[in-house]
């Protein structure tokens, strides 16, 4: 029984250098592959570790990151849609648009307007 809390802990440890990982590279096309090869496990185990650790599964995690680097950019930087689809790995402003507005409720350049930090 005492094996677990160190598999446990390992397992803690290789996910969170996987989402620091994943965190500096939002702008790249990562998959769930990428991911497990980076976290040296197979798709389904990374799938499964994951999931019960975090609560939600590897790429739901990347596209809420995703999501919540967008409103960053929104709020803190004058770059266009396009530029902020761009380095947060949504494509293209269509898509983020699509995602942003589904997971907010309202479409960037709404969210923009309301919550902008003013430049000191």
């Amino acid at each position: 029984m005492a094996a677990a809390g160190p598999v446990a802990a390992d397992a803690r440890h290789v996910l969170a250098d996987l989402l620091y990982w994943v965190d500096e590279r939002l702008h790249e096309p990562l998959t769930a592959p990428d991911l497990a090869r980076r976290a040296n496990m197979s798709t389904r185990n990374l799938t499964r570790r994951f999931t019960a650790t975090t609560g939600v599964t590897p790429l739901r995690w990347l596209h809420t990151r995703r999501i919540h680097r967008a409103r960053e950019l929104l709020e803190t930087t004058d770059d266009s849609i396009e530029l902020i689809a761009s380095r947060t790995g949504m494509g293209t402003a269509a898509t983020l648009r699509r995602h942003f507005h589904r997971a907010l409720g309202v479409p960037p350049d709404t969210y923009r307007r309301t919550f902008r930090n003013p430049v000191p």
